[in-house]
């Protein structure tokens, strides 16, 4: 189990970084520097300069295309590990959930490479490019799962039921924001070039939403910090409950920064990257809570035992 979790990290971290990377080919404006697929154009399978693309936006797409090439080697071992795991005599044989959370990862691979092609053949399509971020924050949401499986949470103390229910709707909201995000980098001028096609919303209207939802976002994690205070949660629970709420308030300062600095590119990946940590985090809270124990003391009127006597 101990050799498990160590792949089943790699895997995270891996389908982690491979979204950081694809969010720097978006926004360095890098989408078609590769404009065919599986080959990086009709005449190169490997980078080489095409028309309307500068070379260095054409290895910005290959470099990530190359990146698949380790991912599926980990994502590959994750499921080997998975197998061996759960077949070999032991406590841990026949468990199908950590055989099928980590059969998730490859399949999920190729998935990506599936929708990452639609995305170049119809040129950036602003809807197949949200699916394909939004289908990698799926697979790390399986990843996170998968740890959580297979982590102990015998010290995370009491966490009352309704502060579970909290904990779920603030994964819900944070998955909204991310969904929304990618609708404001498809509306706005970091889409792509000039002519790579974009959402017909209104830029204003889509950024408003965008903030809206950080905010409830925000007071919903207030919230549930305080109560987990309040209750008494363990020292891991509330642990994890100040790491989200310090992750939000970095995440809401980064994203007000940029807007007022008129997203400048670097910046905005910045704010990705720290997007997909923050989901990261949101999900282990969630899971934490999700597997911690509340305690409730019964004050109903129960007849007191009477002391025994001497006779007795």
């Amino acid at each position: 189990m101990t050799s498990f979790r160590r792949f089943a990290l790699a895997g995270l971290i891996a389908n982690t970084v491979i979204m950081s990377t694809g969010a720097a080919v978006r926004l360095s404006s890098s989408g078609l520097g590769c404009p065919d697929w599986p080959r990086c154009s009709e005449a190169d399978i490997v980078a080489s300069r095409n028309a309307g693309q500068t070379l260095l936006n054409t290895w910005i797409e290959f470099g990530n295309r190359l990146l698949n090439f380790p991912l599926v080697a980990i994502t590959a071992l994750v499921f080997i590990a998975a197998w061996r795991l759960t077949r070999a005599p032991g406590p841990y044989q026949g468990r199908r959930d950590l055989f099928w959370l980590a059969a998730i990862q490859p399949l999920g691979v190729v998935a990506q490479a599936v929708v990452g092609g639609i995305v170049v053949l119809t040129k950036l399509n602003p809807a197949m490019v949200s699916v394909h971020f939004l289908l990698s924050a799926s697979i790390v949401a399986a990843s996170v799962l998968l740890i959580a499986r297979c982590a102990d949470f015998t010290d995370v103390g009491p966490v009352r039921p309704e502060l579970r229910v909290l904990s779920g709707v603030l994964a819900l909201v944070t998955a909204a924001m991310l969904a929304a995000g990618t609708v404001v980098t498809g509306t706005g001028p970091l889409a792509g070039h000039a002519d790579t096609p974009r959402y017909h919303l209104p830029v204003e209207g889509v950024t408003q939403l965008h903030a809206d939802i950080g905010w409830l976002m925000g007071g919903v994690t207030v919230a549930l910090v305080l109560g987990l205070r309040l209750s008494g949660a363990g020292p891991r629970a509330m642990r994890m409950g100040w790491i989200v709420l310090g992750g939000l308030f970095v995440q809401g300062t980064l994203g007000y920064v940029q807007y007022f600095t008129h997203l400048p590119a670097g910046l905005v990946w910045v704010h990705v990257t720290t997007a997909v940590m923050l989901w990261i985090a949101v999900l282990w809270l969630f899971f934490t809570l999700s597997n911690g124990t509340f305690i409730v003391q019964q004050q109903a009127a129960v007849p007191q035992r009477e002391p025994e006597t001497a006779d007795r």
